[in-house]
């Protein structure tokens, strides 16, 4: 039998589905048509809910791990299951409260709140968390600083309006004394402050030999920072992860670790899937929705925050597709309301400082 469309599912097939999704996401086993009458109170007989079960199983909805055992979700399953049957539980104003007071504790440090926001996102799902620093819209220049060390090499550290610190250890052709580095870094400084890439671009300096290859370096990663989407990445909660009994084999979490660790691959995961969705609003990727072999035995719940066109970052939860939505999707949704207020608030201060 081919597939059923999904609006084709009776509201009994609906019913039946939801109970098994959530009573296996509780329990991490196969339910049974038996549990679903006796935990449930169904009015149904067993096996109404075992014809039905197969019906959905035929349509791609559930799966049979064993031949004897129940039955578990599919990835079509749980997509369906969080598209047009979950309910997303509000948070208990108690719960609200604490999470509030905590960030306005934090407000006047981005990194603070950034890093609380990933503690309590992993808290609060029970699974590992991601949030980046929120960068602004346009990369601008800040301040220049060339560090001797040691014979020919000098550190130049490169720091960004928006917060952003770059350093790159140079090697030049020949000794240069450090007030000459100093005096280059002083002018350079004086030219560029507050200037963005496309400023730069069209700047003509008088600068000698030195400055010229000073400059040249600060355009290339201005240009490099001015593309990048995800500010600093602070992560939570991974032996979450690898406590849950899908992950007992630790290479499965750690594919999905390297996603979010990897800079360009995270960015590349945020750019496919929330870069350009509303700020507010929340991505759910199951599976990796087959684009994303590494977190085929994942999920993410993903959101934007921030204020548009002025400053915007990224936070989200990672765990097994056995993942209780409903909860998550409200702890994301109100964290990431909490951090765009603060973002509001803070427009004008300096605030990705700290």
């Amino acid at each position: 039998m081919g597939k059923k469309k999904m609006s084709n599912l009776t509201e009994r097939q609906k019913l039946i589905l939801g109970l098994v999704v959530q009573d296996y996401v509780n329990s991490a086993k196969p339910v049974g048509s038996n549990t679903l009458v006796e935990k449930y109170a169904l009015d149904l007989s067993s096996a109404t809910i075992r014809n039905e079960m197969m019906a959905l199983s035929e349509a791609g909805f559930l799966r049979q791990p064993h031949t004897s055992a129940g039955r578990i979700p599919t990835e079509d399953g749980y997509r369906f299951f969080v598209r047009q049957l979950m309910q997303r539980p509000a948070l208990p104003d108690s719960l609200k409260h604490t999470i509030t007071h905590q960030f306005y504790q934090a407000r006047h440090d981005s990194k603070e709140w950034a890093h609380l926001a990933a503690s309590i996102l992993a808290h609060q799902s029970n699974a590992a968390s991601i949030v980046t620093a929120p960068l602004t819209e346009d990369t601008r220049f800040k301040l220049l600083q060339l560090i001797p060390t040691t014979g020919r090499q000098v550190l130049m550290v490169l720091v960004t309006m928006n917060g952003n610190v770059c350093q790159q250890m140079l090697v030049l052709s020949e000794p240069v004394q450090h007030e000459k580095l100093t005096a280059t870094a002083e002018k350079l400084n004086s030219l560029l402050i507050n200037k963005d890439v496309t400023d730069l671009d069209s700047l003509s300096l008088n600068l000698d030999a030195l400055g010229q290859d000073i400059y040249k370096l600060v355009y290339e990663e201005m240009t490099r920072s001015s593309q990048s989407i995800a500010g600093e990445i602070f992560q939570e909660g991974w032996t979450n992860v690898l406590s849950e009994p899908e992950f007992a084999n630790s290479e499965t979490a750690l594919r999905a670790l390297k996603v979010l660790e990897e800079p360009t691959m995270l960015e590349e995961l945020l750019s496919q899937t929330v870069k350009n969705s509303e700020i507010g609003g929340v991505q759910v990727l199951i599976g990796g929705e087959g684009n994303w072999e590494e977190l085929s035995d994942c999920s993410l719940v993903l959101g934007r925050y921030g204020v548009q066109d002025l400053a915007s970052g990224y936070l989200g939860v990672l765990g097994p597709i056995r993942m209780p939505y409903g909860h998550t999707i409200s702890t994301v949704n109100f964290v990431s309301r909490l951090m765009s207020n603060i973002v509001s608030e803070n427009l004008g201060k300096n605030y990705t400082e700290g």
